[in-house]
């Protein structure tokens, strides 16, 4: 039996384009669709490799380069690979026509390197599909209010995607990348890593910003806010991949879902600090106008009228850190400032913690058997993160992997159709 139509928005990356015959096979899983009577929407990223080119161009001309000048130069990137893929498809007999992201009118904030979009203007995707012409959509990219050209920062792609799929009330977006699906770990680490059939965004988000490469967070907080189903696919093999969708409540869930991981941690102490309100800003505001993102925090019980103070900042930041942070020593009188560079980060994730105990202390339990020391420990509802030292990484994420025996199917009714 023919499946019911659908309209599918489909995001291919960088490496799926990588070369003509890459894109030639992104022609062909277009056809598929589109044989099969499904509506499909195409955003593309630039080729692999060539947004790094570019920016290195731009700085090569300027070591700070203007951020309008900037956003024009990186969005150039995308306007080859959506030419391309219309060729082809209209090559293959299939009506296609290539948008920027001015011409579909993808509303931006005007931040250049790093916009947000504010709205989509869907009356021309909605002509092109009603009239059987395929929309191939540049990713990456909008227009400010003033009409200039804004990017939207690394993993943009992924957040037009979604953006569209919602603005269209798609039935599913769909990320084509070169792996085939969510898994329970990185398969890089461990060898029983499980693909999973579905995941919530809950779950997904918090796996994104700890450090899973698969998705962008910010199109992940996108599609569970405007509640668009979202899927992972391989672009080079078939396969269902993995759903990501709203927590079900007749769902039986695994108490984890997944372990992510951050390599790119560094850890900074500050200490004999004065034990009085306000010293945690006077210590963070610096670093947040540096900008400098900062993780997981940890301040210990004041003696004596002194408190240390210890976070985690990436580890490119980790020096300026430093320096920043002297002078702050010095101001407030603290007693010393130390830091590690080798620290990583592993974190397990799953909504079953809710209505699960003692999830923590298995966790712990299972690092301790492997003498893995923890630095420093967060926690949220659905996930728990621990410091550790960054030798030990892969060994604490095959630990906890197998201590939550993610290896092993579990069969929950929602999941099996």
């Amino acid at each position: 039996m023919t499946s019911p139509a659908r309209t599918i928005v489909q995001k291919y990356g960088g490496t799926s384009v990588g070369s003509v015959e890459r894109i030639q096979a992104v022609a062909e899983r277009v056809l598929a669709l589109r044989s099969a009577g499904h509506r499909v929407v195409v955003v593309l990223s630039a080729m692999s490799g060539e947004t790094n080119r570019l920016e290195e161009l731009g700085r090569n001309i300027s070591p700070r380069p203007a951020g309008r000048e900037m956003d024009v130069l990186l969005s150039s990137g995308e306007q080859v690979t959506v030419a391309l893929l219309s060729m082809a498809l209209i090559d293959k007999g299939i009506q296609a026509r290539s948008y920027l992201g001015d011409q579909v009118c993808i509303r931006t904030d005007g931040n250049f390197g790093r916009a947000r979009i504010e709205s989509i203007d869907t009356d021309q995707l909605t002509g092109d599909l009603e009239a059987g012409i395929t929309p191939v959509i540049a990713g990456f990219q909008g227009v400010d209010r003033d009409g200039n050209l804004n990017t939207l920062g690394r993993g943009g792609s992924d957040t037009t995607a979604v953006a569209i799929a919602a603005a269209l009330g798609a039935d599913e977006c769909q990320i084509c990348t070169d792996v085939d699906g969510v898994y329970t770990a990185d398969p890089r680490i461990v060898d029983g890593a499980r693909r999973l059939e579905q995941i919530t965004f809950e779950e997904m988000l918090e796996l994104a910003s700890l450090g899973s490469k698969v998705l962008h967070p910010r199109s992940v907080e996108f599609a569970g806010k405007y509640k668009v189903p979202l899927r992972v696919l391989s672009s080079f093999e078939e396969g269902p991949g993995t759903l990501i969708t709203i927590e079900k409540t007749t769902m039986e869930q695994p108490i984890v879902s997944g372990i992510a991981y951050a390599r790119d941690e560094a850890k900074i102490t500050m200490s004999g600090v004065p034990d009085v309100p306000g010293v945690a800003s006077k210590i963070l505001g610096p670093i947040g106008s540096a900008p400098i993102e900062v993780d997981m925090i940890v301040q210990n019980t004041g003696a004596d009228g002194l408190t240390d103070f210890t976070f985690t900042v990436k580890r490119n930041d980790y020096e300026n850190a430093l320096t920043i942070l002297e002078k702050v020593r010095e101001q407030l009188g603290a007693r010393d400032l130390s830091g590690d560079n080798k620290i990583a980060k592993v974190s397990v994730v799953g909504v079953g913690m809710r209505s699960h105990a003692g999830v923590a202390t298995r966790l712990f339990d299972a690092l301790a058997a492997e003498n893995i020391n923890i630095q420093m420990i967060a926690t949220s509802e659905i996930k728990i993160s621990v410091v550790v030292n960054e030798k030990y990484l892969e060994l604490a994420v095959r630990c906890a992997h197998d201590e939550f025996d993610l290896g092993t199917e579990v069969v929950e009714e929602e999941r099996i159709s």
